[in-house]
């Protein structure tokens, strides 16, 4: 305590005064520190705060207030305001190895690991056994390291690679935003979209203008196909940094894609097959990373590939699309729909139960019944294709098929044959025989469109034989005959 006396003069006297109120301050300022010491201990991180601000209020000037402040600040996850109050501490005393830990942790926190690499050599310097400084020093090694790793994934377009590196190095760097971006923006690109948003819109809570956040944010909504709210946040990037790169060319794809893309459906329906298929193909060369919109557009591009007769071609448009949409209900229909076409039965029954598989439809489920029935079909004999007529041949046209084809292949006829040739013969004669007698009655001829077993209606075309077709047919024994004219030659003679 300062007394004065009456025989002090003005100067002393007020000097006596100034050490008392210095004092009384620097008391009240411990005790602030001391309260503030309290509640960090119980894990009251916002009322160590106030204390430890109302002491550096008192005495602005003690490094160790700073320190202290800046302890709790980094409980309370607010890396930068400690970073202030760290970098203030060792300006104040620049041998406050607390400072300089402290100061290094924030950075290494943000992410700035050159930054804390610097304060922990620091640190080294005045204590050489330190063995906090000397394993956070190998953290920010590690975390160099590792932007070194996700940087030549990045080049590589190893984006699994960039994420795992930036999950590694985001357990050393929580409070990264570039780190968080980095990933998110891989994610994106990787079309694991909803986790890319929720980084992206968590940075953007937390800082609206982030030009960073933005620019992905909207670069999944570009990926998913919302062209026009992506060209949104695109526009609001560039806003926020003109000079962003990336955003800019994401804005110009986005909506030089929507252009031709709406080009190709105009085309389309207006008819002008030729054009759309080349405006879609246009499209398709735009960004190779947008898979959404490129299965749309090869799905597109099938689909006039199939108005165009190019089956084959529509067909590698829909695998195409499928490969970058592995549940696109479009391009497996469409795909379906081809091999049909094509009579690729077995393809179009394993694309059409996948259908049924991802939206059980009655439609579906009709489409899926119907390739199963023509997949049945196919397996069996083409009795059309045997008597050479088409699907909706005539009665007559049946029997004047079979007429010429029973004559060309009649073992008689083939007699002085080799035995091989004599064989493939009496085997066509036989498939002749059948096909007639199935396509020239109407019930069988139901049955057998329907994808129905014959059997059903007891014929066994193991026991069948022709020869009693072929006579029922020219009018039974004696009604007609092969004779020869020479050797190798044959005139036929009915009765």
């Amino acid at each position: 305590k300062v007394l004065t006396s009456p025989s002090d003069g003005p100067i002393m006297a007020a000097l006596k005064q100034l050490l008392h109120d210095c004092f009384h301050s620097l008391m009240e300022a411990e005790g602030f520190k001391e309260q503030g010491n309290a509640f960090y201990v119980k894990k009251d991180y916002a009322e160590a705060f106030n204390y430890y601000t109302k002491a550096i209020d008192m005495c602005p000037k003690n490094p160790s207030y700073y320190g202290n402040r800046a302890a709790t600040l980094m409980m309370l996850y607010r890396y930068r305001e400690a970073l202030e109050d760290s970098q203030q501490a060792v300006r104040l005393d620049s041998t406050f190895m607390k400072g300089h830990l402290r100061e290094g942790k924030c950075h290494l926190s943000l992410g700035n690991a050159m930054a804390a690499k610097r304060c922990f050599q620091r640190v080294l310097e005045l204590e050489s056994d330190n063995s906090q400084a000397q394993q956070e020093l190998k953290n920010a090694e590690s975390i160099l390291e590792y932007e070194r790793m996700a940087e030549i994934g990045f080049e590589k377009r190893d984006f699994r690679m960039v994420v795992f590196c930036m999950d590694r190095a985001l357990d050393l760097s929580s409070a990264c935003h570039r780190f968080k971006i980095l990933k998110s923006e891989c994610l994106a690109l990787l079309g694991q979209y909803p986790e890319a948003q929720s980084v992206a819109s968590d940075i953007l809570r937390m800082d609206s203008t982030n030009a960073d956040a933005l620019y992905v944010r909207g670069l999944c909504l570009y990926y998913e196909d919302c062209i026009d709210k992506a060209v949104q946040f695109f526009v609001q990037a560039l806003r926020m940094a003109p000079d962003h790169d990336k955003a800019r060319l994401a804005c110009r794809n986005a909506k030089a894609l929507k252009a031709k893309k709406e080009e190709g459906n105009k085309a389309f329906k207006d008819g002008n097959y030729e054009s759309a298929y080349e405006l879609y193909s246009d499209a398709l060369t735009i960004d190779p990373n947008n898979i959404k919109t490129n299965a749309k557009l090869y799905c597109n591009r099938a689909t006039v590939g199939s108005k165009l007769k190019k089956l084959d071609q529509a067909i590698e448009d829909c695998t195409k699309a499928i490969k970058l949409d592995e549940i696109y209900v479009k391009a497996y229909l469409r795909r379906a729909q081809c091999y049909m076409e094509t009579e690729q039965y077995d393809e179009a029954v394993r694309d059409y139960e996948k259908v049924y598989q991802t939206e059980k439809t009655k439609e579906h489920k009709h489409l899926l019944k119907n390739a199963q029935l023509e997949l049945k079909k196919s397996k069996r004999k083409d009795y059309y294709k045997v008597l050479g007529v088409d699907k909706n041949a005539t009665e007559d046209e049946i029997k004047k098929a079979y007429r010429k084809r029973a004559l060309l292949h009649h073992p008689d006829r083939h007699s002085s044959a080799s035995p091989e040739e004599q064989k493939e013969e009496e085997k066509k004669f036989k498939e002749v025989g059948e096909a007639f007698s199935v396509l020239s009655d109407p019930k069988k001829k139901s049955r057998y469109d329907s994808g129905q077993d014959l059997e059903d209606d007891g014929m066994n075309m193991g026991d069948f034989d022709a020869n009693n077709i072929f006579k029922a047919f020219f009018g039974g024994p004696g009604g007609f005959s092969f004779e020869a004219s020479g050797p190798g030659n044959f005139f036929f003679q009915f009765g």
